[in-house]
């Protein structure tokens, strides 16, 4: 049987923060992605991120309001004064992909938890890899804070954005928390 469905086309913006270039992907009403790229990587990124989600990403010609809402939170979290994201997600995974993601969601700013408290939390202490492999996999970087996640010797580990940029964001939730 044939289909005509077409790719759902969702709108893409680069922008600066304080730790670099973001690439925000979303639609009219939620957000698809926001990581950390380097600039001449953009175009690679949107394309993985196409085959990964079968969409057709668009520069955005006119604001979007999702990714106006989401720069908009950054700068406000960058300044000190957000604690909480409120820009709707669109979350493309698993069911244990996202609850891991919730589970990351309700880490408190300015705290951290290892993957075996993570694991623990999800009823499931026996899945600490399976937890750091969604972890890895999480594609709205700050807003689902994956960067609170630590080592259970309290070492950093990795961040998909890089352990600098990791470890700047947790000095900076922890210079902000009041």
């Amino acid at each position: 049987m044939i289909t005509n469905k077409h790719p759902k086309t969702l709108n893409a913006s680069w922008f600066e923060t304080p730790l670099g270039s973001m690439l925000a992907i979303s639609d009219e009403t939620s957000l698809w992605l926001l990581k950390f790229v380097e600039k001449h990587d953009i175009k690679t990124e949107i394309e993985k991120f196409q085959l990964q989600t079968n969409t057709v990403v668009v520069h955005e010609s006119s604001p979007v309001p999702v990714i106006e809402s989401i720069k908009a939170e950054l700068l406000s979290y960058f300044d000190g004064s957000l604690k909480e994201f409120t820009t709707p997600l669109h979350l493309e995974g698993t069911p244990f992909q996202k609850a891991t993601w919730l589970e990351l969601s309700k880490i408190p700013y300015g705290q951290t938890k290892s993957y075996l408290d993570q694991a623990i939390s999800m009823d499931k202490p026996t899945a600490c890899r399976a937890v750091a492999n969604a972890n890895g996999a999480n594609q709205i970087a700050i807003a689902i804070p994956c960067h609170r996640i630590i080592n259970k010797n309290g070492k950093l580990g990795g961040y998909a954005g890089g352990v600098a940029r990791k470890k700047w964001l947790l000095n900076h939730e922890n210079q902000n928390v009041c």
